[in-house]
């Protein structure tokens, strides 16, 4: 049933919409956007352009990040930093729908509705591991690209995105070039192989139980080992020369 605010606007339900990014990066954190808003701003917020963070370039989503904010009737954003991401009891989905409900949770304003990105390949049970945790009542829909879907979710990967982006380019001025910290970018694997030869480890910024860190560093430890080899071979060789 559809409200009349003190100003005369007739107010609907409100929405909730829930994403992440940075999931799957080998640095850097991972960012849990949560939104509430009114549907009545929906229209608003498709008229500014909201959609799918990823089809949006990062200068276009970081000038809708405070549009977008505007129109909101609250949110909450978590960064998981790898230290939090490698030290997680279950699998990475289970860490997923556990922060899903932290930020949920922590909204002040309670939603009727949440829609839902859903991590896990069956949406409908994702949706009810989170309708488990929650400490309010509503309406649950967990769907495959909800953020291409639902403006709420495209909302929140919005601003999920843009705080990862912000936290990359910090990064950046502290290590240098990173990359986009994904395990597929050149620029990111040449930082981690570079920083590994010239520290013996990998920074702090890195998600150690990642696959990619143990690939990298069982390559290098045998072109290492090579050099070693080739070195003790010209030693001989001097040696036995004089």
């Amino acid at each position: 049933m559809a409200l009349c605010s003190s100003g005369g606007e007739i107010l609907g339900r409100k929405l909730a919409g829930i994403d992440e990014a940075g999931r799957g990066p080998v640095i850097g954190p991972m960012v849990i956007a949560a939104v509430v808003l009114d549907e009545v701003n929906v229209p608003r917020l498709e008229e500014l352009g909201v959609k799918d963070s990823k089809k949006l370039t990062p200068k276009r989503r970081e000038r809708l990040f405070d549009e977008i904010v505007q129109l909101l009737d609250d949110y909450v954003i978590l960064e998981l930093w790898p230290g939090e991401i490698d030290s997680r009891g279950g699998t990475l989905n289970e860490f997923e729908v556990e922060n899903f409900v932290k930020a949920l949770n922590s909204l002040k304003v309670k939603p009727d509705v949440v829609y839902i990105d859903a991590a896990d390949v069956k949406e409908a049970r994702f949706g009810e591991d989170i309708r488990k945790g929650l400490d309010f009542e509503a309406e649950i829909i967990a769907e495959h690209k909800a953020d291409d879907k639902f403006v709420p979710v495209s909302a929140a990967s919005i601003l999920a995105k843009v705080t990862r982006d912000r936290a990359i380019e910090k990064l950046k001025e502290e290590y240098g070039e990173v990359g986009s910290g994904y395990p597929s970018d050149p620029r990111t694997r040449a930082f981690l192989e570079n920083y590994y030869r010239e520290h013996g480890t990998f920074p702090p910024i890195v998600r150690r139980s990642w696959k990619t860190l143990k690939k990298i560093e069982e390559k290098l430890r045998v072109e290492m080992e090579a050099k070693k080899s080739k070195k003790k071979g010209q030693v001989s060789l001097d040696e036995f020369l004089k």
